[in-house]
């Protein structure tokens, strides 16, 4: 018999992350494909992937209300973000991982049919990696860190 080797969760055990807070996402591209963009003279610019990427984040706030964008930046290969839940009384239906899930969804699905009519370039098997890192922004120091 085959046992699979256990997946070790980077998510904070006994953490509810439903409640009221600041997040720091990362979430890659799988293999590490830079389809974004490229960066030039220190600078990222933006592709046609890239700027759908950027829609859609800007999306996440009509999708999820109590969530609101702040800072985010795109690179060729990741992008990085900072999601406030807002909610009144800790209480809310949305959470980071169906946040982060919806996104996903919604950035392949496009990417998928750009892929097939604009000869955007493939990837192999999936867009972005299996997870997500995430950091609960606690403090002030924390937030500029």
């Amino acid at each position: 018999m085959n046992i699979l080797p256990q997946r070790k969760t980077i998510r904070l055990q006994h953490y509810n992350y439903h409640q009221n807070s600041l997040y720091f996402i990362t979430i890659c591209i799988n293999e590490k494909k830079c389809l974004f963009g490229k960066i030039i003279d220190n600078e990222v610019i933006l592709n046609d992937a890239g700027n759908m990427i950027k829609k859609w984040y800007q999306n996440i706030e009509d999708k999820f209300k109590d969530i609101f964008c702040l800072d985010f930046i795109i690179m060729p290969n990741h992008i990085h973000f900072i999601l406030h839940i807002d909610s009144p009384n800790d209480k809310t239906d949305s959470n980071i991982i169906a946040i982060v899930q919806w996104f996903k969804i919604m950035t392949t699905n496009e990417y998928i049919k750009n892929v097939k009519k604009n000869n955007w370039q493939p990837f192999n098997k999936k867009l972005w990696q299996r997870s997500f890192y995430e950091h609960i922004i606690r403090n002030e120091e924390s937030y500029h860190t």
